[in-house]
């Protein structure tokens, strides 16, 4: 090693080594694992970016917008790129960033000092400003500033703001459904988002000749509901008015159309409004109408009474000797207030809201024919209405109804209900003995325009078409034409009252009713929650039902009773 021609061949050979390795290298490179390579390094460049689809608009029957979404845009910015601003501009004195911040900051309307504070750095990536405006978005690029753009963003509103909200839901900032119709119909509004990707160099810049491939979103579907945008206002409107004037912790009002089936409307009290949902309490978020349970009190008896004429065990002719309390195999039943011994025919144990008269009425059945005609209509089952949350109720089976319960249950006590429930369950008078599932929903608006439903309700006939007929009078009957306060100027109308206690000690008082009681078509339950004392359903219900009966009849332009359409076209223009 010491001699200089050894070391020399020894320093000779190691090259030779070298330059071998590194020509292997390369030809493996270059040649046998050419494409690879290439392939590799064009993924290191590419960028991916997400294209948001827009999600699809709720509307009400009418057409009416009641949630959609509008494009926005989020800016961004390259810092590595805007130092080339005007940079080949002879007649530009400032360039760069000092140059860009003076054409941007008008644009977005900040200070020139605090947006040349945002383009100045290293960073490759980073958000200016988030949901802006379509035009904000158009002035920016115009700008043509290097490392300066925009991605298509969705934000969601609400344009009739607390109008529905508990119906309609609302979706997250992210985008993401988490309420009401939007979170049960998801699938429907969201769409598909697209996406573009594209070879940057290495200060983010997009390559012109690089590879590019765009797949365009595809946006959601249009969801039109059942609900009426005016009389979800008006039920709304009732609905919180009843609980104030009562003093009351909240209230529901649900109107229906008996014979289809469709919600007109769903109003809860408290509400909130979608377009800010934070800033109402989480349970004033949801929809008491089919997540609050209750029992519905006297609105039961009208259950007993059905299925005792359908069976055929009692008819309008039966008589009864009903005193205010009675004892039954060491069970005392009483009325709500005192009274002497009376003698009542069927209709009159109904529209003295008599427990003991309508015990009587039961005995006339096995619990567990009544417990089958409860689950006929339709009590302890969701109604599949196809909103998040809802309550099925509690009926337990009749084996269970051991001690007092076997005569509570009669009169409305010792099973519970939701307020839609019980309203559809009522509505079954007056359709003639069919109970029509509750739909929401009414279907898909097609790419044509066309309305794609999506399913048809369920229909369950329930009792005879006599036994209806029977219901009807007895429920008009109840109902005084210009005493009760559920009674509607000009129209026949049946219902029935309920108050009922709740385990933390206050009570729920409703009113459910249809009319016009000789032709039904519109059936609507009013609920008062919460209330501190005894109020029964006659004083803290029906005044509501009546004015928003009064409401949705003028609305719907359906003629009073007795008086043909026709007539109602002269008296009130163009019907509604």
């Amino acid at each position: 090693m010491g001699s200089p021609l050894v070391r020399h061949r020894l320093l000779l050979a190691l090259i030779m080594i070298a330059v071998m390795a590194l020509s292997g290298r390369l030809i493996w490179v270059q040649g046998l694992d050419a494409s690879a390579r290439a392939e590799e390094a064009i993924e290191q460049r590419t960028v991916t970016r997400t294209i948001p689809a827009l999600r699809g608009d709720i509307m009400d029957r009418n057409g009416t917008v009641l949630a959609s979404s509008v494009e926005r845009y989020d800016l961004w910015v390259n810092q590595r790129q805007v130092v080339d601003y005007l940079k080949n501009s002879k007649k530009a004195q400032v360039k760069g960033v000092p140059a860009a911040a003076q054409k941007l900051a008008p644009v977005l309307g900040w200070s020139v000092a605090e947006t040349e504070e945002a383009l100045t750095g290293e960073r490759g990536f980073m958000y200016l400003d988030k949901n802006v405006d379509p035009a904000v978005r158009d002035a920016a690029l115009a700008l043509r500033i290097p490392g300066i753009g925009a991605d298509r963003v969705a934000k969601r509103i609400y344009p009739a703001g607390s109008v529905g909200g508990n119906v309609l839901g609302f979706v997250g900032a992210d985008g993401v459904a988490l309420a009401g119709t939007e979170y049960t119909y998801n699938e429907q509004l969201r769409g598909t988002d697209g996406r573009t990707q594209y070879e940057r160099g290495a200060q983010g810049q997009i390559i012109p000749t690089g590879r590019q491939e765009t797949t365009p979103a595809v946006d959601g579907q249009d969801l039109a509901l059942t609900i009426d945008r005016d009389l979800q206002w008006k039920a709304q409107q009732v609905a919180a008015s009843a609980a104030e004037t009562w003093g009351a912790t909240g209230a529901s009002a649900v109107v229906l159309n008996s014979r289809t089936g469709e919600v007109l409307a769903l109003a809860d009290y408290p509400s909130y409004d979608p377009n800010a949902p934070g800033d109402a309490p989480e349970e004033n978020r949801g929809n008491r109408s089919i997540s609050n349970i209750f029992e519905p009190g006297s609105t039961g008896k009208v259950f007993t009474f059905a299925a005792a004429l359908e069976e055929g065990t009692v008819s309008l002719d039966s008589q009864y000797e009903v005193p205010y309390t009675t004892t039954v195999e060491g069970h005392r039943i009483k009325d709500a207030r005192p009274h002497p011994d009376q003698q009542l025919t069927l209709a009159g144990v109904l529209k003295n809201s008599s427990n003991v008269g309508t015990v009587q009425v039961s005995e006339t059945l096995s619990p567990q024919v009544r417990y089958e005609y409860l689950k006929a209509f339709g009590l302890g089952e969701p109604t599949g209405v196809g909103l998040p949350g809802e309550s099925a109720g509690i009926v337990h089976p009749a084996s269970e109804w051991v001690g007092r319960t076997r005569y509570t249950t009669s009169f409305g006590q010792g099973y519970s209900v939701n307020a839609l429930q019980m309203t559809s369950a009522v509505g079954t008078f007056a359709n003639d003995g069919v109970r029509v599932q509750p739909r929401i929903v009414a279907g898909t608006r097609e790419e044509d325009g066309s309305m794609r439903p999506l399913g048809e309700p369920e229909s369950t006939r329930v009792v005879s078409s006599e036994t209806a007929d029977a219901m009807n009078s007895l429920m008009d009957n109840a109902v005084e034409d210009g005493v009760s306060g559920a009674s509607v100027p000009g129209y026949a109308v049946a219902g029935k009252t309920g108050t009922a206690q709740v385990p933390d000690g206050t009570y729920t008082a409703s009113f459910i009713g249809y009319a016009p009681a000789d032709d039904p078509e519109i059936v609507i339950g009013v609920f008062v929650f919460g209330l501190n004392s005894f109020i029964s359903g006659g004083k803290a219900a029906a005044p509501a039902f009546s004015e928003l009966m009064t409401f949705t009849l003028q609305h719907q332009g359906i003629p009073p009773t007795g008086k043909p359409a026709r007539e109602l076209e002269n008296e009130w223009g163009d019907a509604q």
